[in-house]
C-alpha cells in the first residue's frame, strides 16, 4: 500500500507530509532522506492510530489528491511521491521460498560477511527494495 506525500523544499531542508494523514510530517537533508524518513514517520503515525483504535484511511490516488480543492494550497510547489506503508508486526513468520542455488549461495555469503542471518539479510533487502532506497 502506498500513500501520496508532498515534498517541499525550504531553508531547513526537504519536508515531507501526507494529505491522508494531517500532522504526519518529517524533514530530511535531501529528497532521498526525506523519503526514507517519511516511510518511518508514516509507519509510526499509522501504528499510533491503530493503537488508539482509529480508522486507517485507504490510500488515495495521485489523481484524487490533485483533484482535491482543499489541498490546493498544500500542494503548491510540492513534488508528489508515493510512500510505501511498511508496518512491523513484531513477530516473524516462517515461509517457504525457492531460489536459484547460485543466488542462495551469494545471499548466504553476503549475509555472513555482514554478520547477519539469511532471514535478516533478505528482510533488509526487501525493505530497501520496497522503500526504493
Amino acid at each position: 500500500m502506498r500513500y501520496v506525500s508532498f515534498i517541499h523544499q525550504d531553508e531547513a531542508g526537504y519536508g515531507i507530509s501526507f494529505p491522508d494523514f494531517p500532522g504526519c510530517v518529517s524533514v530530511g537533508d535531501s529528497v532521498d532522506a526525506a523519503v526514507r524518513l517519511g516511510c518511518e514517520a508514516l509507519a509510526f503515525h499509522v501504528e499510533g492510530l491503530r493503537n488508539d483504535g482509529e480508522r486507517i484511511p485507504p490510500p488515495r490516488s495521485i489523481d484524487a489528491v490533485k483533484a482535491d480543492p482543499e489541498l490546493a494550497d498544500w500542494r503548491e510547489g510540492a513534488d508528489l511521491v508515493l510512500i510505501p506503508l511498511l508496518l512491523d508486526r513484531g513477530s516473524s513468520r516462517r515461509v517457504n521460498i525457492s531460489l536459484d542455488r547460485g543466488l542462495l549461495e551469494a545471499i548466504d555469503d553476503e549475509a555472513w560477511q555482514r554478520r547477519m542471518t539469511r532471514s535478516a539479510f533478505l528482510a533488509t533487502a526487501a525493505r530497501r527494495e520496497i522503500e526504493g532506497t
